[in-house]
């Protein structure tokens, strides 16, 4: 009996000794090129997209909004490869062939790959939105899923499975890219802004449409607005009717993702323009103007 218990625990050391010590340095080599791997691409992540943030780091230059995209990529493709190497050689060291894995995998991966094509349809979604750049980090973006529901927010991370957005509420939002029918990027190359103003039925519009484009110059060339702005405010003219009043549109291009700020303070602009030029600017207007990319 102590013979046997003896000869188990030494068989046991010797198995420990040489196939489970290489088994442990394979886990632990593949855990440590795995994280050595994150480290760098995050390093090189930080190196690309440091100087790339403006003053209130909504957005991103379009390479680095890229680069990044790309590097999620390449990290989880790299960390999924490695882990794939390294269970194969543990198979290997404990004595499992592994060309006699290959019918039970087979059938394994289609049982998987039936089961599993909501996951199959997000990471080609997820790798067509990065190869395609529909959007990237930092990017103000409204996205149609499916059902007709919609997430609408500033894109704060992108792998090929999901894309997390923060809402103006500052709810953290997880979409599975599979569910994206429709994806709208409001801080690609550039921006509109739009603002309708109500003048009563009374006005000169010849003179309000004067006074439009006299104060979308004169805001164009205002310092705090000009680096906002890619050309000066224009008035469209009216584009719609009421019993009594008149609503003109004034559009202006703005840099990516400032649409909003340039509406705010051109709408308060052209009020203030409107009331000392006393042209039947409407009072009972409503506070803010409309936004669209």
């Amino acid at each position: 009996m102590g013979d046997a218990v003896t000869r188990a625990l030494e068989r046991a050391w010797d198995w420990l000794s040489v196939t489970g010590l290489a088994i442990a340095l394979w886990v632990i080599g593949a855990i440590l090129v795995a994280r050595l791997i994150g480290s760098v691409l995050e390093w090189f992540e930080h190196r690309v997209t440091r100087q790339r943030h403006d003053e209130d780091a909504i957005v991103l230059a379009e390479d680095a909004k890229h680069r990044r995209a790309v590097l999620q990529v390449i990290r989880w493709v790299a960390i999924s490869l490695i882990a794939f190497i390294a269970g194969l050689r543990v198979l290997a060291l404990l004595g499992v062939p592994v060309s006699g894995l290959i019918g039970p995998g087979a059938v394994i991966g289609a049982a998987l790959g039936f089961g599993a094509q909501r996951v199959v349809q997000d990471v080609l979604a997820g790798f067509f939105v990065v190869t395609e750049k529909q959007y990237g980090y930092g990017d103000r973006v409204r996205l149609v899923l499916s059902g007709g529901a919609i997430a609408e927010g500033l894109v704060e991370d992108i792998t090929l499975r999901a894309t997390r957005l923060r809402s103006a509420d500052g709810e953290l939002i997880t979409v599975p890219n599979g569910q994206v029918l429709e994806a709208v990027n409001r801080s690609r190359d550039w921006a509109r802004a739009v603002v309708d103003i109500t003048v009563g039925d009374d006005a000169d519009l010849a003179a309000v449409n004067d006074q439009l484009t006299k104060s979308g110059e004169a805001f164009f060339a205002d310092k705090r607005y000009a680096p906002l702005l890619l050309d000066a405010p224009v008035p469209l003219g009216v584009t719609e009717m009421g019993t009594d009043t008149y609503t003109v549109r004034v559009v202006a291009r703005t840099q990516p993702g400032r649409q909003f700020d340039v509406s705010s303070a051109l709408r308060g602009y052209l009020m203030a323009d409107l009331r000392r030029a006393d042209l039947g600017w409407q009072h009972d207007q409503p506070p803010a103007g409309r936004e669209v990319e």
